[in-house]
């Protein structure tokens, strides 16, 4: 108890370290307002329609933030934190007004691993606790490692759920439909299967399965328009903007821009019939994370843009166009390994910096 209180202690501070920064983009000056610091490995961040909101820590806090003070959430399910594994995405349900219902997904300890797993709970009214919590799916067990838990859920607009699941480091898995690795997967929010899924009732295939063939899908959100669109990681190069379609093998790893670390050829070469294309790819590889699709609300000339964060050149890439294309890279001291980006219910656009240990929200400037 002493350690959280001393985290909670720590955090509340720390924003008063430091003030706004200036920036300049192609829509003119925005910004860079500190919302809290001093994070250790931060993976996700949900925004509250009071502007409070909550940070997950990969091994296992969940933080709720309001104003300077952070709270500890009591409650957490128990996760394995090893590798990239750990305590990962939150999302706000679109009804939380009502239900204060938020979604969490996390790597679950296994027997001989652990995998993707995804919960729903209602967050206690002072935000110290969560309540009534139930594990609506559990990816299929049986594989170890610490790689690849993808993990990013998105509601959907007729109330399911989309979850994105890595392959686990085991290529091949990602073509075989008998497991949940590689997948984008969908469940209603009782965890039970739609029967509109693509491949309910096909023998041998898990139901919950919307697409497949994907490596590490670690952004993910809905365009403007509803459709699902994810960034995934590729090997050496060969990152991706894919946008989903029900039922689609996105090739992985038969097809891809990218080679292995070693240098050698993936799989058969860029394209294979009955496989899907990225809408944009990246060659280097800027390891993409988060990913959000802007309403315009604030920066009009932004709207249906995709922003991703990136890991590894610490920067966010705006894309845009038909066919989709980087037409900017907003970068400074602040964006320094990206790992999620999500807009607020007033417009602002709010991103978590991994290298900054620090939430920052961009306003016009």
């Amino acid at each position: 108890m002493r350690h959280l209180i001393a985290i909670a202690c720590a955090l509340a501070v720390l924003p008063e370290l430091s003030s706004a920064q200036g920036l300049k983009t192609s829509a003119g000056e925005v910004r860079l307002e500190p919302m809290v610091g001093g994070l250790d490995t931060p993976w996700a961040i949900g925004i509250l329609p009071d502007d409070s909101f909550l940070v997950t820590e990969r091994d296992g806090r969940l933080l709720f933030v309001r104003g300077a003070a952070v709270t500890p959430v009591s409650g957490v399910p128990l996760v394995a934190d090893r590798g990239q594994g750990g305590l990962l995405d939150v999302t706000v349900a679109r009804d939380f007004a009502t239900s204060r219902e938020i979604f969490l997904t996390y790597a679950k300890p296994q027997p001989g691993g652990a995998g993707t797993a995804l919960a729903v709970a209602k967050l206690s009214d002072r935000g110290d606790r969560l309540e009534n919590l139930n594990e609506i799916f559990e990816a299929e067990p049986g594989f170890s490692g610490g790689r690849h838990f993808g993990s990013r859920v998105v509601e959907a607009p007729d109330g399911t759920l989309f979850l994105t699941i890595g392959d686990r480091g085991d290529r091949p898995s990602a073509q075989d439909r008998g497991n949940h690795n590689g997948t984008v997967i969908r469940v209603a929010r009782d965890g039970s299967v739609p029967q509109d899924n693509p491949f309910v009732g096909q023998p041998g295939v898990q139901p919950e399965i919307w697409s497949y063939g994907h490596r590490n899908a670690q952004g993910a959100a809905l365009d403007l328009d509803g459709v699902l669109w994810t960034t995934e990681h590729g090997a050496r190069g060969g990152d991706e903007v894919n946008r989903v379609r029900k039922g689609a093998n996105f090739g992985w790893p038969v097809i891809s821009y990218g080679v292995h670390y070693s240098g050698r050829r993936i799989g058969e070469g860029a394209s294979k019939a009955g496989m899907e294309q990225p809408a944009f790819y990246w060659d280097p590889s800027m390891a993409p994370s988060g990913l959000m699709v802007y309403s315009g609300t604030l920066w009009p000339e932004w709207r249906g843009d995709l922003f991703v964060g990136s890991l590894k050149f610490s920067y966010i890439s705006r894309l845009d166009g038909d066919p989709l294309q980087e037409a900017e890279q907003i970068e400074s001291d602040q964006t320094s390994r990206v790992r999620d980006i999500v807009e607020a219910p007033d417009g602002t656009i709010w991103f978590l910096s991994v290298g900054e240990g620090a939430v920052y929200r961009m306003t016009p400037g």
